[in-house]
C-alpha cells in the first residue's frame, strides 16, 4: 500500500476567465506540475473528495457525506459527462469500514456529480475514466455544515481503511480555497430558485442550466472589474490553511466554525472541506512532506487558486 495526494482548486471559468497570459502561464505551470507527479506515480485507483454544486445533491435529502458506488458525471460548464470506473468493491469496503469507526456516511448506488469532482481528472489525464475512481462527496455549499472536526475524522477513517489495501492510491481533493460565487443562498432564495435547491423539479433544463452558468460568467467579469457584489478573495486565510494542511497537525482547524468561515472567506470556502479530508487521510497512514505548493488569488476565475501535491515520508 502506497498513498500520495494532490488537492487542487476547482473553477468552472478556466476556459472563460482571462487574468492575462503571466497569470494563465502560471496555473497551467502548476497544473503541469501536477501532472508529473500524478503521471509518475500511476496510482491504482483514486479516492476523490469533492463537492458538488445543486447538480447531484439537493436539499430534497442533503448528506453530510456520501461515497458512491457507482458514479456518473452530469456534463456541467463543458465538462466531461457519462459513466466514471467506480470500482465498487473498494467503495463498498471503505464506505462499512468508515461506519464501524463511528463516522455516520451515506452511500449511493447512483450517485450524479458535476464539475467540482471531475475536473482534476479531466486535468490531469484528459479523461474521466481513465483510472478507477472512488467518489467521496462533502457537502460544501447546504448549510447546516457538519463541523470541520468530523470532516477531519472522516478523512482519519478513510486513511486508516486504506492501510488495508495493497493498492497504489492518488488521494485527490476539489475545491475552494476563498471563493464566494453567485450560488443562490436558501435563506434568500426566489420560489424558482428554492424549488432548484430542493431539487423539486429532477434535472434542470438546458435552458435552466445554461442561464445558471451563464450568471457566473457574468458575475466573474464584473469581479474582475471591482464591481460585482460577492465577497472579496481571502488570500491571508487560505495560504494559513495552506501552511497548517502541510504542517501534519491539523488540530487548530477544529475550532473553526461554518459562520466565521463564511464571513471570512466567502460562502464556498466550505470546499476546503475536501482539502482536510484529504490531508486527514494522508496523515493517518504516517508523516507527510508537501512537494509542491503553488497559490495565487485570481479574480478572473472567481477563486484563492492552489495546487499542492504530498507524499509520505520514507
Amino acid at each position: 500500500m502506497t498513498v500520495a495526494l494532490l488537492a487542487m482548486s476547482h473553477s468552472p471559468l478556466l476556459e472563460h476567465g482571462d487574468p492575462g497570459p503571466e497569470i494563465k502561464a502560471e496555473v497551467e505551470s502548476a497544473f503541469e506540475a501536477a501532472r508529473n507527479f500524478v503521471h509518475e506515480y500511476d496510482p491504482d485507483v483514486i479516492i476523490n473528495f469533492g463537492p458538488d454544486h445543486y447538480n447531484g445533491f439537493f436539499y430534497q435529502l442533503m448528506p453530510a457525506f456520501c461515497i458512491g458506488y457507482d458514479a456518473v458525471s452530469i456534463g456541467d460548464y463543458g465538462s466531461q459527462a457519462g459513466q466514471l470506473n467506480v470500482p465498487r468493491d473498494i467503495a463498498q469496503g471503505l464506505a462499512e469500514f468508515v461506519i464501524k469507526r463511528g463516522i455516520d456516511i451515506a452511500i449511493s448506488l447512483k450517485m450524479e456529480v458535476d464539475h467540482g469532482a471531475v475536473q482534476p481528472m479531466e486535468i490531469m489525464y484528459g479523461d474521466i475514466t481513465a483510472k478507477p475512481f472512488i467518489p467521496v462527496f462533502i457537502n460544501s455549499v447546504a448549510p447546516p455544515f457538519t463541523p470541520l472536526q468530523r470532516v477531519r475524522l472522516l478523512g482519519e477513517a478513510i486513511g486508516e481503511y486504506l492501510k488495508t489495501l495493497d493498492k497504489k492510491v492518488l488521494l485527490i481533493a476539489s475545491g475552494g480555497l476563498s471563493h464566494d460565487p453567485p450560488v443562490p443562498r436558501l435563506a434568500t432564495a426566489t420560489e424558482e430558485q428554492r424549488r432548484m435547491l430542493i431539487g423539486a423539479d429532477g434535472q434542470q433544463t438546458p435552458e435552466a442550466r445554461a442561464a445558471r452558468q451563464q450568471r457566473v460568467y457574468d458575475t466573474a467579469d464584473a469581479f474582475a472589474r471591482g464591481e460585482a457584489n460577492i465577497k472579496d478573495l481571502a488570500p491571508e486565510w487560505d495560504q494559513e490553511l495552506m501552511k497548517i494542511l502541510a504542517s501534519g497537525d491539523l488540530s487548530p482547524i477544529d475550532s473553526w466554525t461554518p459562520e466565521e468561515m463564511t464571513e471570512i472567506a466567502g460562502n464556498s470556502s466550505h470546499e476546503v472541506r475536501t482539502w482536510i479530508a484529504a490531508y486527514a487521510a494522508l496523515g493517518a497512514i504516517g508523516t507527510y512532506t508537501v512537494q509542491y505548493s503553488y497559490y495565487r488569488p485570481i479574480r478572473e476565475y472567481i477563486a484563492g487558486f492552489g495546487v499542492t501535491t504530498a507524499v509520505l515520508d520514507k
